[in-house]
């Protein structure tokens, strides 16, 4: 982490857990999370629950999110949410393009791009996914499927816009598997996100923004990857839905 440049985002993403009584008693006991300049605290829940984190969390240091959001302002999109409908609750983060919808919802780069942007437009701060599959690994070909992402999920975007989106690297096979790819791994990942973003926008861009590590953080490795001078936080799964674990590796953050 380097907080003399950006700030550092912990972002919990429950995924589909927890109903409205769950989150309510999960929150209050994150509630005494202490305010930070350093480091943003997010849990992002399913969209049943944002009315109760939002009334939960309100006067504490955590900021709420939303895992999805679509790229049209209104329409016959059944199921779907807006931007605009996320800004009106009070929401400020949003998750987009992670692997899990990218793998059975059919996202794409091109709906992530636009689904960013939408997003951006409404006044949100996207938490954008990019990482490679275990395959793409073992066929040495990580930089190239990350430069790929990077390149068509932000295409068209200007550098004010880049600034703006927090990415997070996930690497596929690390994610709800309890593999978690080592500190050298994710920083040279997220290290290597940044290059690309410095070839397209220059250094003063690409070293302003913030780029997450998502794949199995937990309490006990946290420190470790969050050393790593590209790595400004984490996308935290299951570790986000146990109290005591989530504020170990917000702990971390912040001594870090």
């Amino acid at each position: 982490m380097k907080k003399d440049l950006r700030r550092v985002v912990i972002a919990g993403n429950w995924k589909m857990n927890k109903t409205r009584s769950e989150s309510t008693e999960l929150l209050k006991q994150l509630s005494d999370i202490s305010a930070n300049n350093d480091v943003i605290v997010v849990t992002c829940v399913p969209f049943t629950n944002l009315e109760t984190a939002l009334a939960v969390t309100k006067g504490t240091a955590i900021k709420v999110g939303a895992q999805n959001v679509h790229f049209e302002k209104n329409g016959a999109f059944t199921g779907e949410i807006s931007a605009d409908m996320l800004k009106e609750l009070g929401v400020e983060y949003v998750v987009i393009g992670h692997s899990e919808r990218r793998q059975y919802f059919g996202e794409t780069d091109e709906t992530v791009n636009l689904r960013t942007k939408a997003a951006l437009d409404a006044g949100l701060i996207p938490l954008m996914c990019v990482g490679e599959l275990l395959e793409e690994r073992e066929a040495c070909i990580t930089e190239e499927v990350l430069a790929r992402q990077i390149k068509l999920d932000m295409a068209g975007f200007t550098a004010d816009q880049v600034k703006k989106t927090v990415i997070a690297y996930e690497p596929v096979w690390a994610i709800g598997t309890g593999k978690t790819a080592t500190a050298e791994q994710a920083g040279e990942a997220c290290g290597f996100i940044r290059s690309v973003i410095a070839k397209l926008h220059g250094n003063d861009v690409a070293n302003a923004v913030t780029i997450q590590y998502g794949g199995s953080m937990n309490a006990k490795n946290a420190t470790e990857l969050l050393a790593q001078a590209d790595v400004d936080g984490g996308l935290i799964g299951g570790a986000s839905l146990i109290a005591d674990d989530f504020k170990a590796i917000i702990n971390a953050a912040v001594s870090g």
